[in-house]
């Protein structure tokens, strides 16, 4: 989670949800500038398993699935890019692509912004339709006036 007054406080919250339950309780909460190193075990293999090392902590968690697992990552390393300025954690034991470039992130912030391109368009598609619209009811509208004024006359 980051806070959104200046400066900005990033923390990771480890929470449980119990068998049975809807619900999530807070287990524990470090700030990210204690992370140092983030540990997916084993690269090769799609397991929902990874280890966190903080400043005075160790901890061992376990995702849903391994591709929340990579998403977690990927928020993870991403937020420690844009909010961590000195002491940045190493990543260990993960798929390299997770840290690259093609990541689901940048794959969602495309699909967004084409999306906002597509809705750009067709609102803009929209006014000039609305305009022309505009312009033949002006039309119609001195054409009544004028047919009015000829019967008014006859």
């Amino acid at each position: 989670s980051v806070t959104n007054k200046k400066p900005a406080q990033a923390s990771i919250t480890k929470v449980k949800q119990f068998e049975g339950s809807t619900s999530f309780v807070r287990r524990t909460q470090w700030m990210l500038e204690q992370l140092r190193q983030v540990n997916g075990i084993d690269p090769n293999r799609d397991s929902p398993e990874f280890d966190l090392l903080f400043e005075n902590a160790f901890d061992q968690w376990v995702a849903n699935t391994a591709s929340e697992k990579c998403t977690f990552f990927q928020v993870l390393h991403n937020t420690c890019q844009r909010y961590l300025t000195d002491r940045k954690p190493e990543f260990i034991n993960c798929q390299s692509k997770l840290m690259g470039g093609n990541s689901i992130l940048h794959s969602a912030a495309d699909s967004v912004t084409s999306a906002v391109q597509k809705a750009s368009q067709a609102l803009n598609e929209r006014g000039e339709r609305l305009g022309r619209a505009e312009e033949k009811t002006e039309e119609l509208k001195n054409s009544a006036q004028q047919f009015a004024e000829t019967a008014h006359k006859v």
